[in-house]
């Protein structure tokens, strides 16, 4: 996780709280989604979306905001 955070510059950690923000395509705007950081995997986060009974790998910098 320190690779992703001096790489991408983001603050990210395990138990981080997060929004996936998806691109909806029936063009009703984005949809955010929250999640939280339980891990990370090579260069890519494992997240857990909230309502998810487990995580998936996302990229640091698409589509994810960084919630305090």
């Amino acid at each position: 996780m320190q690779y992703i955070r001096k790489t991408y510059g983001v603050p990210a950690k395990r138990g981080g709280r997060v929004a996936y923000i998806d691109n909806n395509p029936n063009g009703d705007g984005d949809i955010k989604i929250m999640g939280t950081i339980t891990g990370s995997r090579d260069a890519h986060l494992r997240i857990r979306l909230d309502g998810d009974r487990f995580s998936r790998n996302y990229h640091p910098t698409y589509n994810i905001e960084y919630l305090p």
